[in-house]
């Protein structure tokens, strides 16, 4: 199924599939899908939106065009700088690290400083063989804000992120899959296919429990190891100690019916 061709004047397109794929498309290809100070307020409500909608399963978010998102228009810096970057209602990110369902990236070309940090607020990231990751924090004498000075380091290790930041040489798309900063990365034509992929074999499962996964995982992730291991033994008894028998018996079921009837997803 191909998603209908966003309309120019949507700058941040929502498309609903039945399935529970929602996609996310950053419209604004002529200006490499450069972000205005509407376009983060609507991209945060679309999240928002999609995080309350239960028909939505899974979230897609990608680019129109040459670019995912290269980042703020600094034609209008001052309105996006100097706004309230504290409140949480039309902060992106925020939205994005709040929503308790996964969303996966499409990278398909330039991801740079503002953009790169909306790609690293995603739990899967997907690139075609056309995309770059790169910081011009530095280079333009812009602060960071949404993470990025935090999350790339510990994705891809300190060293690596110091370089990648502190010069603003690009990270192409083939290094980033090295380095673990992205899941996979395909042909251009192939990204969101990839992505829907993922999403479904996402979809073919436990949705509660896919939802508490990420979750603990996410939280996890902010804790040293010791902490960490604590959550997920404290969020397990309260999983378990929730469940009636009658949910059991179910889990019991399905375990024994894959087990006799196995058809395993391929990514």
């Amino acid at each position: 199924m191909e998603i209908p061709i966003p309309p120019p004047e949507n700058l941040i397109f929502v498309h609903r599939e039945p399935n529970g794929v929602a996609f996310v498309i950053i419209n604004r290809p002529k200006s490499l899908n450069s972000l205005t100070r509407s376009m983060m307020v609507d991209l945060a409500k679309a999240i928002k939106s999609l995080a309350s909608d239960d028909s939505v399963r899974v979230i897609i978010l990608s680019g129109s065009g040459r670019a995912f998102c290269s980042g703020v228009d600094l034609t209008a810096a001052e309105d996006v700088f100097k706004g309230d970057v504290k409140d949480v209602e039309t902060d992106p990110v925020a939205q994005m690290e709040r929503c308790r369902k996964p969303v996966i990236g499409a990278i398909n070309g330039f991801a740079v400083t503002a953009g790169f940090e909306i790609a690293l607020a995603c739990d899967i990231l997907v690139a075609s063989k056309e995309a770059k990751f790169m910081d011009t924090h530095a280079r333009f004498g812009i602060f960071p804000s949404w993470g990025l000075s935090q999350k790339l380091s510990r994705i891809i290790g300190p060293g690596r992120a110091r370089e990648a930041s502190l010069t603003a040489i690009p990270i192409n798309a083939d290094q980033a899959e090295k380095w673990g900063l992205v899941n996979h990365v395909v042909e251009g034509n192939e990204l969101l296919k990839k992505a829907r992929q993922i999403a479904e074999a996402m979809i073919k499962n436990n949705q509660d429990l896919v939802l508490r996964y990420k979750s603990v995982v996410n939280d996890g992730l902010k804790l040293d190891l010791g902490h960490a291991l604590t959550l997920e033994k404290e969020r397990a008894h309260e999983y378990y100690n929730g469940m009636t028998k009658e949910q059991f018996k179910k889990m019991q079921e399905f375990i024994a019916g894959r087990s006799s009837n196995k058809t395993p997803s391929k990514l």
